[in-house]
């Protein structure tokens, strides 16, 4: 109980402080936090055995998916974005992945650049803020040679990863560096076009003149514990990456997936990117499949961020689960 004595003053004060509010009106309130209108950064790390797998996002691109998906209709499409509570244009997220096996530091993909406008581009920076430097990765394994794929092996002209060897199936550069393939391929900027077949070889030009462009055929271990995996139908030479360690096994399937809202409940959906829908098609299945089957976790170029986790067999499609939260204590 308050004492008496205490009490009698303390109603005095509350008196004052009400008739100071009453006399020069109501305290003044706190200004409002602006806001930060700025993205954490893109990056999570997972450990697969004894490798560091860090997932690195390149910034997202709004896609209007129900007109290049293929193989549907777009009443199917906007049927299933709404399942998952999405609608068209998608935030499509673009990543690529950065494999540390301790004596190599490998990144699986190289991300858009500056070619894509102001919302991609951000794989460099999200490197940095995980804690890698540029000049810091090995060796970069192309999935294939999509410009938002390889568009950050530039800037200016010059090596964006000056100490780096550039791998990729034979099959994709034999395609894309082809005079004659770049001969007939139609004017224009988007899909494998003249302007296409350009920005390939600008980018993948000042590689080759340093000596530091060496492909692969097939499916051929590149380094201890990494493999390459043919997986053609997106593009003609389009390779996955097989990492494994300590008997833990991750599948860097890179374009195999584009929408995942749509393509793991209805696998047989393409997309008019692929440059052989039938075998894009037919891909997906048989290494969804395989993943379901065996258990292992997969990672995709356009799934959301951070693009890794689980496939499971559902009726005739499949599920995905990603993968769980983790601080890596």
């Amino acid at each position: 109980m308050i004492s008496p004595r205490i009490c009698k003053p303390l109603q005095i004060a509350v008196l004052f402080a009400c008739l100071a509010i009453t006399a020069f009106g109501s305290a003044p309130a706190l200004a409002a936090a602006p806001l930060v209108k700025t993205p954490a950064p893109g990056f999570f790390r997972v450990m697969l055995g004894d490798f560091e797998i860090t997932a690195l996002n390149d910034g997202t691109l709004d896609l209007p998916v129900e007109k290049i998906l293929t193989n549907t209709t777009e009443a199917k499409v906007e049927q299933a974005l709404a399942k998952s509570y999405l609608a068209s244009p998608l935030e499509t997220s673009f990543n690529g992945f950065l494999v540390n096996t301790g004596s190599k530091l490998i990144l699986v993909d190289t991300g858009a650049g500056t070619g894509f406008g102001p919302t991609l581009g951000k794989l460099v920076a999200n490197l940095k803020a995980s804690g890698y430097q540029p000049e810091q990765i090995d060796e970069i394994y192309l999935t294939h040679m999509h410009a938002d794929h390889i568009g950050g092996l530039t800037v200016d002209g010059q090596l964006a990863f000056p100490n780096a060897i550039v791998r990729a199936d034979k099959n994709e550069s034999d395609y894309w560096l082809s005079e004659a393939n770049m001969d007939k391929a139609p004017d224009g900027e988007k899909g494998a076009t003249k302007g296409t077949f350009k920005k390939v070889r600008a980018l993948l030009t000042p590689y080759i003149q340093a000596g530091k462009y060496k492909p692969f055929e097939g499916s051929v271990e590149l380094t201890p514990g990494i493999s390459s995996s043919e997986s053609p139908g997106h593009t003609p030479g389009h390779s996955g990456y097989i990492v494994e360690s300590k008997g833990q096994k991750l599948l860097l399937a890179g374009d195999v997936i584009h929408v995942a809202a749509v393509q793991f409940e209805q696998p047989t959906v393409t997309i008019s990117f692929d440059s052989n829908s039938k075998q894009a098609e037919a891909e997906r299945i048989k290494e969804f499949s395989d993943a379901a089957k065996k258990g292992y976790l997969v990672a995709g170029a356009h799934l959301p961020f951070p693009a890794m986790g689980h496939i499971k067999a559902l009726g005739k499609g499949f599920q995905w689960v990603p993968v769980n939260f983790t601080q890596m204590h």
